[in-house]
């Protein structure tokens, strides 16, 4: 019986080589070179448009305080910006605008955390696979309302219910009450889904060694899974905190309209986001001190949104949890 000669040996030519091969590599190299250079640029253009913004609002803050101190902007406890500057009654001082702002995002964190963080622990230790499927894309659509509604909701809805709890003459018609319950209702999903996250994340061996032990679901979901998840989920708090700092359409539509140093609730304060979108909607020409007032707010507001993401990554860094 024949064999068949294998490729290689004496006498026999060794199959053709693709000739094609060399410049398949290539194309491959350059199309990997393409795709490297399109994320450097999405990159770079996230960046500079991030060094542009901070560039616009110091250019445009730098004015404002050639005419009004800066130390009287930050540390003055009254705000007039809307007055003659030359006017006794005229004052810029932003600390009305940001105790407002801590007011309504105090109320929605107070709001937000228990119904967050118990969501979470629900989808991550206690529902069915089925149920999580289903409620976390659920969960996730509540991100997806329009604020404007939420704003509406806010007036139309928890104000008059606080009115019919606490009184009509003890609750206005515009509170930060109102504001900050629904602006806490609008971060739950951030809050819930990034803990979920956090959580789902911990070790399956954890939760069963524990179990072991004899614990309950309930202190291995507390006492286990919530620490070994702490970084995860502070930083879900941090930034669910800062969009609360952030939000506008809310606080303009349901909070109050008076920049105040108040912590009653039911007095209501302007948020620094409420008062741009006054002095936006309003008549400020262009160079006038009142035009100017809105990126000194801006930059404020800015700068307290920096501060809590370095927070953020600082928390993250400090307390995550390595497994292998």
């Amino acid at each position: 019986m024949r064999t068949q000669p294998q490729a290689g040996a004496a006498g026999v030519a060794p199959p053709p080589r693709d000739p094609f091969r060399p410049l398949r590599g290539a194309h491959k190299r350059r199309g990997e070179r393409v795709i490297v250079a399109a994320l450097w640029l999405c990159a770079a253009v996230s960046i500079l448009t991030t060094v542009a913004i901070v560039v616009v609002l110091v250019e445009e803050t730098i004015p404002l305080f050639r005419r009004v101190s800066i130390v009287d902007f930050l540390t003055d406890t009254r705000w007039t910006p809307f007055v003659d500057p030359d006017s006794e009654l005229f004052h810029i001082g932003i600390l009305p605008l940001v105790n407002g702002t801590l007011v309504v995002t105090g109320i929605a964190l107070l709001v937000a955390m228990p119904l967050g963080l118990g969501t979470a622990m629900y989808l991550s230790e206690y529902a069915r696979p089925r149920v999580r499927r289903t409620l976390k894309p659920t969960l996730e659509v509540l991100a997806g309302i329009p604020t404007v509604v939420l704003g509406w909701f806010a007036l139309t809805l928890v104000t008059p219910l606080l009115q019919s709890i606490f009184g009509a003459s003890r609750v206005p018609a515009f509170n930060s009450a109102s504001a900050g319950i629904v602006v806490g209702i609008m971060i739950v999903p951030t809050i819930a889904s990034l803990s979920e996250d956090a959580m789902s994340a911990v070790p399956r061996a954890l939760r069963e060694g524990a179990y072991a032990l004899g614990a309950t679901r309930r202190h291995v979901a507390t006492k286990v899974v919530v620490p070994a998840a702490l970084s995860g989920i502070t930083a879900a708090v941090i930034l669910g905190m800062g969009r609360a700092i952030g939000e506008t359409m809310i606080v303009a539509i349901a909070g109050s309209g008076l920049p105040r140093m108040a912590l009653d609730p039911f007095q209501g304060g302007q948020t620094m986001t409420a008062y741009i979108v006054q002095a936006v909607g309003g008549e400020s020409p262009r160079g006038s001190i009142t035009y100017q007032t809105i990126f000194g707010v801006g930059l404020v507001l800015f700068m307290m949104t920096l501060a809590l993401n370095l927070v953020a990554q600082r928390v993250v860094r400090r307390f995550r949890e390595v497994y292998t």
